[in-house]
């Protein structure tokens, strides 16, 4: 999907005026503090090179990454193995259903997009990205996955946590809270698994709220458009 610029009507109402000030304001607060942040705001659509970027390393538009560029190395990115590795026990048995099946059909999306990386459900054995579910609640420290750069950390709905050296990865965990509402998980569970391939940032814009990066919505249960493009140039066909 290219982006795709509206032009703003001669006479702007107070309101629209005030949103769009609003927005600008908060896309220039982020774009300076991004290496601090988890998302970038923008006012509109934005080109495709540009969300790529934003998406990968944290630039701003027309900006410099505050990131590094990260990917699974090509001998394991064949068959990237992804399995639940523990339940707390105070989790919901309705929800561990939801995700079970969440994690399925976040898969067959990631696997459909045509980017040069296959992930591959296991339920025993060695997992490359472990999914942990936890009794944490929302603003709380995870603890108890014995993961270094998951336990301690501030836990919102979900957490992804990324370990490389250079720009490969070399481990990747999702925590997934208790708290977390039924009709957000299939949405999480997908962005949760899209960011563990190594496109860790959010952006914030009404403009994309379809898209799985928002920062707004947790609604979108599919990978289309400037999302998948970002995918398949993460991990272009060799």
């Amino acid at each position: 999907m290219h982006a795709l610029l509206a032009l703003a009507p001669r006479f702007a109402s107070p309101v629209r005026m005030l949103r769009r000030l609003a927005l600008a304001l908060l896309f220039c607060l982020a774009s300076t503090a991004a290496s601090a942040q988890e998302f970038i705001a923008v006012p509109d659509l934005i080109s495709d090179e540009d969300f790529y970027r934003l998406v990968a390393c944290a630039a701003p538009p027309g900006g410099t990454c505050a990131k590094p560029f990260i990917r699974w190395p090509v001998t394991r990115r064949a068959d990237l193995r992804i399995g639940i590795a523990d339940v707390a026990p105070s989790f919901p048995s309705y929800k561990l259903d939801l995700i079970d099946r969440a994690i399925d059909a976040a898969i067959a999306e990631i696997n459909a997009t045509g980017a040069d990386v296959h992930l591959t459900r296991v339920y025993e054995g060695e997992v490359d990205i472990p999914l942990y579910l936890v009794p944490t609640p929302q603003g709380a420290r995870i603890t108890g996955t014995s993961i270094a750069e998951l336990d301690g950390s501030e836990m919102a709905i979900a957490r992804v946590a990324l370990r490389s050296r250079g720009g490969t990865i070399l481990s990747a965990a999702i925590a997934i809270s208790q708290d977390i509402r039924r009709r957000e998980i299939a949405s999480v569970v997908l962005e949760e698994l899209v960011q563990a391939l190594g496109l860790p940032t959010d952006i914030y814009s009404p403009a994309y709220r379809p898209s799985i990066f928002s920062e707004i919505d947790n609604a979108t249960v599919w990978l289309r458009g400037q999302d998948a493009a970002a995918l398949r140039r993460h991990y272009p066909r060799r």
